[in-house]
């Protein structure tokens, strides 16, 4: 890519970014009251629930280095509203069917844009591996498959929904606490148990979501069962880059397929590797199973450990702001 193009777009994302929040929010966290919402999709039965969490200044990363999370750095994250679960299966498959349930009511022009955006093909064998599906996170599918949803998810809503960013997902999952479990690294692999579904009582398998306490936030599953893909491209230099300012809304955004952040670990990983600050980067390595020619855009073969968790500005773009970051994060 075109290095004065790579930039603008850098400009105009960060500019995106910043509209899809809104500052000095007073919301409560959910150990207090929570402000949380339900979210229905058409005449379907299959509905999520969102919780606001209030924007704030934090630290990002540890001071120790040794996840390759380091230097600590300070950021600004903006208000949202964040999924309490992480994606199942149920709403997933609403996007795949092709006979997507929409009242009557909706209007005739949103039916047909929802209806425009491209389904993935029948993924190549079971994506989740027989771990189940009705209540369970869904794996296996790709940053651009979760993002193209999200498209028409957003689309048949009529509000934005998106993947979060690298520090917003730092955020939601540390939630201000002082809770050893989501610091640096977890000092007691028995109260992580307590959080987290991982290598170690997993039985080999993910759950289905909310089965263990949420975080400060009211987050489940935020660590562990299944890790939670990124809007943000990994780069180790990202950090240093940020580390002398205070980082507004930072993002990485991605000029290639590879590599992306994906964060919280997932059931197949040790009890220490669950944690806020660790970086996890995709590569080829989840599709290295895959026989087609070329390789699927949609679903990943090797990653029945990764899925993924919406976000929803508390301010909402307009129309023509929501369409430039489509045309961004999808490459339209």
């Amino acid at each position: 890519m075109n290095l004065n193009i790579k930039k603008y777009k850098y400009i105009i994302c960060q500019a995106i970014v910043l509209s899809f929040g809104i500052q000095n929010l007073s919301a409560q966290n959910t150990v207090n009251k929570t402000a949380d919402f339900v979210q229905s999709i058409g005449t379907s039965d299959v509905t999520f629930e969102m919780v606001k969490i209030p924007g704030s200044v934090y630290q990002m990363g540890t001071s120790n280095g040794s996840y390759n999370d380091a230097p600590l750095h300070t950021v600004q994250v903006d208000s949202l509203w964040v999924g309490k679960y992480e994606v199942t299966w149920e709403l997933f498959e609403l996007f795949l069917s092709e006979n997507n349930i929409l009242p009557d009511s909706f209007p005739q022009d949103k039916i047909k844009k929802a209806d425009a955006i491209t389904r993935p093909s029948p993924p190549f064998e079971d994506p989740a591996f027989g771990m189940g599906k009705n209540g369970y996170p869904v794996v296996s599918i790709s940053p651009y498959a979760a993002l193209t949803f999200c498209k028409w998810l957003s689309t048949v809503t009529g509000r934005l929904y998106r993947l979060p960013t690298e520090a917003e997902w730092e955020y939601m999952c540390k939630a201000g606490e002082s809770n050893s479990v989501f610091t640096d690294k977890p000092s007691q692999t028995s109260q992580l148990g307590n959080y987290a579904w991982s290598y170690e009582n997993s039985n080999d398998s993910y759950a289905k979501v909310g089965q263990k306490l949420p975080n400060a936030f009211g987050l489940f599953d935020i660590l562990g069962n299944v890790a939670e893909w990124t809007l943000d491209q990994y780069d180790e230099d990202f950090y240093n880059n940020q580390k002398d300012t205070i980082a507004i809304n930072p993002w990485n955004m991605p000029t290639r397929l590879h590599p992306r952040v994906f964060r919280g670990g997932s059931w197949d990983d040790d009890a220490k590797d669950l944690t806020c600050t660790l970086r996890s980067k995709s590569g080829f390595y989840l599709q290295k199973n895959d026989p087609q020619i070329p390789k699927s855009f949609w679903w990943y073969t090797d990653s029945p450990f990764i899925g993924f968790r919406l976000v929803s500005p508390v301010k909402q773009p307009d129309e023509k702001e929501a369409k430039k970051f489509w045309q961004l994060v999808l490459d339209e």
